[in-house]
């Protein structure tokens, strides 16, 4: 039955893959607020063990979620990988030096002799949960506002500033979708946080934090929205290919598809009561409602992006270079074959959520921060 979609509906699939994976990602970067949160809620260094033995346990899937959605995309998208990741480098390799610098964090911040000290270690986790997840959120935004690169006939690509990427980070809008992104993830994090440790002054300080955390996103999320719904967009003409500026385009296509619409609607009112239900009514699974909301935003921003007719990589310095679902795709064979590997994908899923279940079964307290137990999370 694969076998016989057509190319259309190919590309459309593996957008949204694609775009579940990111949105997992964007749940899973409660990994990178927690880091943050331990100049904030940590008191002493039992509060900061704490911490880092809970997220410990979780920040290979935030990295390995994060190469996957780059797998998906060079797979299913070449020419995008090709001209992002070719052409916008500086910034992709800035966020992976954030990343290899958690890696090494948790490797070596409480070994035996370590030369750096650990405070060096928790300034990388920090810059990781600030800075690599700002650049992120930026380069997530130049989905909207669109980079500065032409493509010639041969699908090389020639980036139009010296930055290469990195001018991304001072658009208004691509700056504004990073710091939510920042202030989301800490809330995330303080949820987390919550729901997994069981000692009292802690986890209180981190209900207050994701309610604070959640206060500070707001502007930014409601910037980032307005932008939306009142920016110009990279229309596609679906008869010709060709590419034009559209005035409020995402806000068509936002009443284009409905569904998408109550995705986000549905996505923002579940963080709103993961937060509330962990500071006022004094619940603990609050990173649940608040996480599966995560998802469902992230989902409904990839396809205000990718759907209805729309440039989702689009150049602001040749609009014809744009890219859209259809021009950056693998080819029908490859898009078939990848799609018959994706039914594995359910089985991925039920293991990481069995291991995930066995990892949290008890909450962590500060008794197990003795001997060879605290060791092993690492």
């Amino acid at each position: 039955m694969i076998g016989n979609l057509d190319q259309k509906t190919l590309q459309d699939i593996w957008w949204l893959i694609a775009s579940l994976v990111g949105s997992l990602f964007l749940f899973l970067t409660f990994v990178q607020g927690g880091q943050t949160l331990l100049f904030t809620v940590a008191r002493n260094e039992l509060d900061k063990s704490l911490i880092v033995n809970s997220i410990g346990r979780k920040w290979e899937l935030t990295f390995t979620t994060l190469v996957l959605f780059g797998g998906a995309l060079f797979a299913a998208f070449p020419l995008f990988y090709a001209t992002s990741f070719g052409g916008a480098y500086w910034v992709w390799m800035l966020i992976l030096f954030t990343f290899i610098g958690q890696a090494v964090s948790f490797e070596y911040r409480s070994k035996p002799g370590n030369l750096l000290g650990a405070k060096t270690y928790e300034g990388f986790m920090f810059i990781n949960g600030s800075l690599g997840l700002l650049l992120i959120g930026a380069a997530v935004g130049t989905f909207f506002t669109g980079s500065s690169f032409v493509l010639n006939p041969y699908h090389s690509v020639a980036w139009q500033t010296p930055f290469h990427g990195l001018e991304a980070a001072t658009n208004p809008f691509n700056l504004g979708l990073g710091l939510f992104l920042v202030f989301l993830a800490r809330t995330l994090g303080a949820l987390y946080l919550v729901n997994n440790l069981d000692h009292p002054p802690l986890t209180g300080r981190c209900r207050r934090a994701a309610w604070n955390n959640f206060l500070c996103s707001l502007p930014f999320l409601l910037g980032v929205l307005a932008g939306l719904l009142t920016m110009r967009g990279f229309a596609v003409d679906p008869a010709t290919g060709q590419v034009s500026m559209e005035v409020g385009k995402y806000l068509h296509n936002l009443l284009a598809m409905p569904l998408v619409a109550m995705l986000l609607l549905a996505g923002l009112s579940g963080v709103i009561w993961g937060v509330i239900s962990v500071r006022f009514l004094n619940q603990d699974g609050g990173i649940w409602f608040a996480g599966l909301g995560t998802v469902l935003v992230g989902l409904a921003l990839f396809s205000l992006a990718g759907y209805h007719h729309t440039a989702f990589y689009p150049s602001v310095s040749d609009l014809q270079s744009s890219l859209t679902i259809h021009n950056a795709s693998s080819s029908h064979y490859t898009l078939t074959a990848m799609t018959y590997v994706a039914l594995a994908v359910p089985l991925v899923v039920a293991y990481i959520w069995y291991v995930w279940r066995q990892m949290d079964a008890r909450k962590l307290s500060p008794a197990e921060m003795d001997g060879e137990y605290a060791k092993e999370l690492y």
